[in-house]
């Protein structure tokens, strides 16, 4: 499935997991600056796309329940909408280095795909105005673009309204 030639060692369990599943995806590879920490933002800028659809994934928890939650990369994460959209009382975002470790991946290049083990995964609701919105590939310098209806049925993720 994959549409364009890559490094061999730019093939991350998030591209692997895609052509597993047999889903249409683009790969968006972008040289970044090595200060920067909002990789979002970063990856939305090197690629000519507008925020709103370029996304960003977050490791929410609280206890042993760990979830992801995936914004457009200008806004902001109510964590009251996405408790709600687990059921849960109250969580707070995830501490990196845990993020890291139940993710398998580095943070600026956590993908809501691939990740070690199939995590609750809530996508803002915004997700759906767009043919096809920008994730991570699973590295930082790396997007791939997809369908969000493909996404949400690859992650079985919930929709909601999480934007701040």
């Amino acid at each position: 499935m994959r549409p364009n030639p890559i490094d061999w060692w730019a093939v991350t369990p998030a591209i692997q997991s895609l052509d597993a599943a047999g889903v249409a995806y683009g790969l968006h590879e972008y040289d970044r600056g090595e200060d920067l920490t909002d990789f979002g933002r970063e990856a939305a800028e090197a690629l000519g796309l507008p925020y709103d659809q370029v996304f960003k994934t977050l490791v929410v928890g609280l206890d042993d329940f760990v979830a992801v939650a995936v914004v457009p990369v200008d806004s902001r994460v109510s964590l009251k909408r996405v408790s709600a959209a687990f059921g849960k009382k109250k969580l707070q975002m995830c501490d990196p280095t845990k993020a890291e470790r139940v993710t398998g991946y580095v943070v600026g290049g956590i993908s809501p795909i691939g990740q070690k083990r199939l995590l609750p995964t809530v996508l803002d609701d915004s997700a759906k105005m767009h043919p096809e919105i920008y994730v991570s590939g699973g590295r930082r310098g790396l997007d791939v673009s997809l369908a969000p209806g493909d996404l949400i049925r690859l992650l079985s993720a919930v929709v909601a309204p999480i934007a701040a």
